[in-house]
């Protein structure tokens, strides 16, 4: 049987709840400090810091309150660029063009998310199998792409005697039959998010 196949990471791709009520598509907007000059990417981790959406660096270890924490992914914004007009954009491109910028967040703890796996190290194409179900698992900081707009990150393939570490950053909770590379080797997982800044007890220090 032929498989559709999956050519390279695309991010964090919302698709449901775990909790069985049907994904919805709702969003939180969230402000882009107007001196924040990275780009994020559709379907990056985002975190909170000082009231602003960052892009999220985690890969390992989830903090709750720094640039590594895990507070929901990024789904696009708004912002106006340097002509003065409103642009709905698939990434925000963290320059001084565009300011007044409002993040699209989905910051549902229960979503679900499809995920390519690659390669731990590097983002080429990889795969798991179901034996990946119930663990928890490292993602990889790709880079994302400023024609597709979409995220770079991916799910680093998980290795033998691992993923039972409460710091990585997703726990695996499927894999996708549909675009398997064979009938025994996953090239999409879905996942959640653990420790989302949302849920944790240890908040932002107040500034």
């Amino acid at each position: 049987m032929a498989y559709p196949t999956v050519s390279a990471p695309y991010g964090l791709d919302p698709i449901n709840r775990f909790d069985g009520i049907a994904y919805a598509g709702a969003t939180q907007q969230l402000t882009i400090a107007s001196t924040y000059n990275t780009a994020i990417y559709n379907g990056d981790i985002v975190a909170v810091v000082s009231g602003n959406i960052v892009k999220s660096l985690v890969t390992s270890n989830v903090s709750t309150n720094s640039s590594t924490a895990t507070y929901g992914v990024f789904m696009g914004c708004q912002y106006v660029n340097s002509q003065g007009q409103t642009v709905q954009a698939q990434y925000y491109p963290g320059n001084a063009s565009a300011t007044s910028a409002i993040a699209y967040v989905v910051n549902d703890p229960v979503a679900e998310y499809k995920v390519a796996v690659t390669y731990s190290g590097n983002s080429t194409i990889s795969s798991t199998t179901i034996a990946a179900i119930g663990t928890n698992a490292a993602l990889i900081q790709g880079t994302g792409s400023a024609t597709t707009g979409n995220s770079g990150v991916s799910l680093a393939a998980p290795a033998a005697n691992a993923g039972n570490a409460a710091v990585l950053p997703v726990r695996i909770i499927a894999v996708v039959p549909a675009t398997a590379a064979n009938a025994t080797l996953y090239t999409e997982v879905i996942v959640k998010l653990n420790q989302p800044q949302i849920l944790v007890s240890t908040a932002n220090d107040f500034a």
